[in-house]
């Protein structure tokens, strides 16, 4: 039995269907759920595929969730939901005996915090259930986790620095929109950055530390450094790492927009009095800025996104290692209708449901995609659409940076 329900039906979703409707060997029935069954009737029916039906769902509601799967029976449910959504949608997995895989950590709406710790909360009662939740299997997080597991099997005895590099350099040709829900990305690079060094978490300013990286086929891009939450979860399973970074890029003319975005309040999360009616600004301007589903159709320039490490080889001598893989907005949008960002992170939350279903990635429990073998799902993504490459005792560049 391979029946999935996918929840979610913007970007990432939508890559995701497009993906699984490929592979119907593994995803012999595919249900598309969102709170909007038009829109999963509308990509079902572009999609074309004989084995995806669609239903409706209110991804906060348990209750409804549950209504949901026991409608339909799923072995496995992808969750491309909000991340508000991730803990309801456990509860009913748990409720109906179903597995489950996200792409993102959940954080509540009332405040913009990222950490594990709710999710890793449910692991005794996922392993008692027998069921398999997959956490963070989009890019990064996800293949991010991945690449760094891959490097720990076959090229070091200890990794020592990690750095996460994350590039976009696209062009959509628009004066300000957000890669994927303005929402989750304006709430996520206006909080303070952080970053682990010997044990400890070091706080920094909202985009205080930045310096140039040079990306593969793209150049050198200013990168700024953000706390990403697979970070928590790499050095926790990797103790040998001293230090752990994640850094983004950005561009002047996306920065400014930002600085008055907050600046006239609009990036507040609390709700305000308009009259007489309660709004979140942040809520209010995703409602007005470009959809991130939109965006494909004129995006132009690639994505490269990977992870340098340096540390000890199997043979304890030093090595660096640069591990990536760069992707097209073009090509992207030529097989899916979707932009680069959406298709790397739906490409791999469909190999970690492909993982799962061919037996092996499952393990009951609540587990972070760097636990389990790293080969057959990079195997997998490269065949998808996501080849990647090493550099093996090349120049980092994140060494310079303090």
């Amino acid at each position: 039995m391979s029946k999935v329900v996918i929840i979610g039906c913007g970007g990432v979703g939508t890559v995701v269907a497009y993906k699984c409707a490929q592979n119907p060997d593994v995803f012999t029935e595919i249900v598309l759920a969102s709170r909007t069954k038009s829109k999963c009737d509308a990509l079902a029916a572009k999609i074309g595929a004989p084995n995806i039906t669609t239903d409706r769902v209110d991804a906060d509601d348990v209750d409804d969730i549950v209504a949901l799967f026991e409608r339909h029976k799923p072995r496995l449910v992808i969750n491309v939901a909000l991340p508000y959504q991730d803990l309801a949608i456990m509860e009913a997995c748990l409720k109906c005996g179903v597995n489950y895989l996200d792409t993102a950590n959940y954080e509540p709406k009332d405040v913009a915090h990222f950490e594990y710790s709710w999710q890793w909360a449910y692991r005794e009662r996922f392993e008692k259930a027998g069921l398999t939740a997959i956490l963070g299997c989009g890019f990064d997080p996800g293949v991010s986790g991945v690449f760094t597991a891959y490097a720990a099997k076959h090229y070091f005895s200890e990794m020592e620095y990690l750095d996460i590099v994350d590039c976009n350099a696209g062009d959509h040709g628009k004066a300000f929109a957000t890669n994927f829900n303005p929402e989750i990305n304006i709430r996520e690079i206006t909080q303070n950055g952080r970053y682990y060094q010997e044990g400890e978490w070091k706080v920094t300013k909202p985009l205080e530390i930045h310096a140039p990286l040079t990306y593969p086929n793209i150049g050198p891009r200013d990168s700024y450094l953000l706390y990403h939450e697979e970070l928590e979860s790499l050095v926790a399973n990797f103790p040998t790492i001293k230090r752990a970074r994640f850094w983004m890029t950005f561009g002047q003319e996306y920065l400014t927009h930002l600085r008055v975005i907050q600046n006239i309040g609009m990036a507040r999360i609390d709700e305000v009095d308009y009259n007489g009616t309660k709004i979140i600004p942040l809520q209010f301007l995703k409602a007005v800025l470009p959809n991130p589903q939109d965006l494909g159709e004129n995006y132009h320039g690639e994505t490269s996104i990977g992870c340098r490490i340096a540390g000890k080889d199997k043979n304890g001598k030093p090595l660096t290692y640069y591990i990536y893989n760069n992707c097209s907005h073009e090509a992207a949008y030529r097989e899916t209708g979707m932009q680069a960002v959406s298709y790397t992170t739906g490409v791999p939350a469909m190999a970690g449901a492909m993982m799962f279903l061919t037996g092996q990635w499952d393990m009951p429990g609540v587990h972070n995609v760097e636990e389990f073998d790293p080969d057959p799902f990079l195997a997998v993504i490269a065949a998808q659409g996501l080849p990647w490459h090493e550099v093996l005792n090349g120049d980092l560049e994140v060494d310079k940076i303090d």
